[in-house]
This record gives structure tokens, sequence and C-alpha cells, in this order.
């Protein structure tokens, strides 16, 4: 079990501040997904990597990253991570999401559930008070399509060349939802 508190709680998930003691299960889960992973994003695989990528995490970069573990509440488990990135204050009061859910939990519901979590916790007031959250996804990652439009996203355009992934620039979708918009519940599935 967990020796710390949540963030915040779902029913099956609990989201936690990324610490760089995580660094040996982060990147074995991050091994273990690779083919999950492949070509749609490049999480940190040794724990050499794992340190400069959580470190801003950790720190906040000056309030301008948030990042959030997604364990399983029942073992407290690893099961995936949701990033806040590029967070930028003043009249834009904006974020860019980046996420990622492990193998052995993918399909399962559980990131859907803490992306509802973060949603929370990004345009409450007491939390970082953000009006909006932009998720930039490339065209064939349907998962990822899927995932965000469920929690009520809408597509604003593609973004040509617009990220440097696995090896060269890739087109983007871009998603995004502002804290006045509704946001659908997608069923949490169990299991």
């Amino acid at each position: 079990m967990v020796d710390f508190p949540y963030l915040a709680e779902g029913p099956r998930v609990g989201l936690r501040p990324f610490r760089l003691a995580d660094g040996a299960e982060f990147t074995a889960r991050v091994r273990e997904s690779r083919r999950l992973h492949h070509p749609w994003l490049c999480p940190p695989a040794t724990v050499e990597e794992y340190e400069p990528y959580a470190a801003p995490l950790i720190e906040g970069a000056a309030k301008a990253k948030a990042g959030f573990l997604v364990c399983e509440r029942e073992t407290g488990a690893i099961a995936g991570f949701v990033n806040i990135n590029n967070i930028v204050r003043g009249a834009f009061q904006c974020g860019a999401l980046g996420y990622g859910a492990f193998a052995h939990a993918a399909g399962r519901g559980l990131l859907g559930e803490a992306l509802d979590l973060v949603l929370g916790r990004a345009f409450a007031a007491d939390g970082l008070g953000l009006h909006r959250l932009e998720a930039n996804i490339q065209p064939g990652n349907t998962a990822s399509i899927a995932l965000v439009r469920g929690r009520g996203f809408r597509l604003e355009g593609l973004s040509a060349d617009f990220l440097h992934v696995d090896g060269a620039w890739r087109d983007h979708e871009r998603w995004a939802i502002t804290a006045e918009m509704p946001r659908p519940r997608a069923p949490h599935r169990t299991g």
C-alpha cells in the first residue's frame, strides 16, 4: 500500500507527485510498454534519463510544469502519468498535456479516470487555476484521440511538423478544453 497521501483520488486511481525514488519502477514500466508507446511517445527508459525528466516536474520548474503519477489505489503501483507542460500564466492561463498509460494498465480506463482528476485540479481555483489545456496528438493515435474526445476536448486544427518524435517531425492534431466547457464523464470500466 502507499505510504503517502494522494493529491486526488478516484475509485481506482490516485494521483501523486513524481519522486526521484520512483525512477526504477517508472523506467521498468516504460521498458515493458515500448510496443504500446511506439511511435507516439518516448518517456525515459533508464534511471539516468528519468532523473532529468522528473526533476523539473518535482520542482515545478518555477510553476511552468506539473506532473502526476497515476497509481492503482489497491497496490500503489504506477499505472501511468499525466504532465501539464509549458504552463503560461497572465492572460493565457494555459498548459499542454502529456500523458501515457503503462502496458499493464492499458485498456482498463485508469488513464481516463486519472485525466478526469487532473482536469479538476488544473481548472480549480485552489489547484492550478488554469483556463485552458491543450493536447497535441498524432492523427493516427486513435486511443489518445478517443481519450480526450471522451473528456470533452474539441478538435481545433492540425499543426504540421509540430513535434520531433521517434526521429522525425510529426504532424499533430490540436485538441483543447477550457474551464467553462462541459466535461462529459466517460464511464469508468472495472477490471
